[in-house]
């Protein structure tokens, strides 16, 4: 190739020679020198420093190098408020429908879906280069009138085939565009038993007095909607070494053993201060440790941390909280997952169920970032590099 010919190869029209880094007489190298000067120069009101440097320091950022997905219950009624949408858009990896895919919001009417909300979000997740999880398709709530409170009653045979299509329709509309979901939700009791519901056993789908096979069933459906989807069930206080933990691991073993489609199990994590005792984290890792050992996912899906007020020694109490629940995530290769349900305490749902507390979460109201936040990225900055999460996956 001639010089003629690499020089339009490279430039459509003839460098400035009295431009610095334009001038192709200068040897390449001290060009790229001086290209980097100038660009200094222009950047000497640190425009550019604290620009990169805002990039680096977020929750994203942080979490991808440690292969970890960070992210957030989000409300599509509240993605068209700027503060709301760049805070989710920039900090998170990874968000789920608050409400939007519960049963009843998307389901109202026999025959009658509304995916505009959870499209919404699904669209704004797409935008920001997030991924979506889905939550939740068999709970005890949230269940519309015509489910709940039918004219006839429902036959297990009838009930059968409503959540059987119910949840061919939802997660087959959103097939390769929610990567997991909540196939059930808060199925067990705090003594391990089963909760008497609408699915299981009033009157239940067929399955009433099986133990588990009303879960089994659920996941074994939403597998054939989107075999590629990483199927959870989810609970709350199951998350340390208790009765309901081992009715959630006793269920998950057979699974695995006899080839159910289930990829790990969702820990809830809403606790308050308290739950940062060395006793109840030990309790925790060994939970987490025995899923682990099984070839299953752990994720944290909707962790809050409520307080009574919001002086400093309480936020720096949070703070520590949030930071002994990431770290223990971090220090267990299985957890792929640390979600918090929702980012600002300006539309938390914990002031509304909890009386007295609130202030649970890593923004303020005024979407100020709060000691928890910062907590956070310490606990990713602290650590080494670490690989692939998980190590292997069902």
């Amino acid at each position: 190739m001639t010089a003629a010919r690499r020089s339009h190869r490279w430039s459509s029209t003839k460098p400035d020679s009295r431009s610095t880094c334009g001038n192709y007489k200068q040897p390449l190298r001290n060009r790229t020198a001086l290209c980097l000067l100038l660009l200094a120069i222009i950047c000497a009101n640190k425009t550019c420093t604290a620009t990169a440097q805002a990039s680096r320091d977020t929750l994203q950022a942080a979490a991808e190098k440690h292969h970890l997905l960070i992210g957030t219950a989000a409300d599509a009624n509240h993605i068209s408020e700027k503060p709301y949408a760049a805070v989710l858009g920039t900090q998170y990896s990874e968000l789920e429908p608050e409400y939007e895919l519960k049963f009843a919001p998307i389901h109202p009417e026999p025959g009658t879906y509304d995916f505009e909300r959870p499209d919404a979000l699904v669209a704004f997740a797409q935008a920001h280069s997030m991924r979506v999880r889905g939550h939740t398709l068999v709970w005890h709530r949230e269940v519309p009138d015509w489910v709940a409170s039918p004219r006839v009653p429902w036959t297990p045979e009838a009930l059968n085939k409503v959540l059987a299509d119910h949840i061919a329709a939802v997660v087959g509309r959103y097939k390769g565009k929610i990567y997991a979901w909540d196939v059930v939700n808060e199925a067990f009791e705090g003594d391990g038993t089963l909760r008497n519901t609408v699915w299981y056993d009033q009157p239940g789908i067929g399955f009433a007095g099986q133990g588990t096979k009303t879960i089994e069933q659920a996941l074994r459906w939403a597998h054939e909607a989107d075999p590629d989807a990483k199927l959870f069930v989810n609970e709350y206080g199951a998350e340390v070494m208790n009765a309901k933990s081992d009715a959630v691991y006793a269920m998950a073993k057979d699974f695995v053993q006899r080839g159910v489609p289930l990829a790990g199990i969702g820990f809830q994590l809403h606790v308050g201060v308290d739950f940062n005792q060395p006793a109840t984290l030990k309790s925790l890792r060994q939970n987490m440790e025995r899923l682990a050992a099984l070839g299953l996912q752990i994720q944290f899906t909707e962790i809050d941390i409520r307080l009574l007020d919001d002086k400093s020694e309480s936020e720096m109490a949070q703070a520590d909280t949030y930071k002994a629940l990431l770290t223990s995530c971090l220090e267990e290769p299985a957890c792929t997952l640390f979600q918090t349900w929702g980012f600002t305490d300006r539309y938390s749902w914990v002031p509304g169920f909890y009386h007295g507390y609130g202030w649970a979460l890593p923004f303020d109201k005024d979407y100020k970032k709060k000691p928890a936040y910062s907590s956070m990225l310490d606990a990713f900055k602290s650590r080494g590099y670490d690989g692939p999460r998980p190590a292997a996956s069902r």
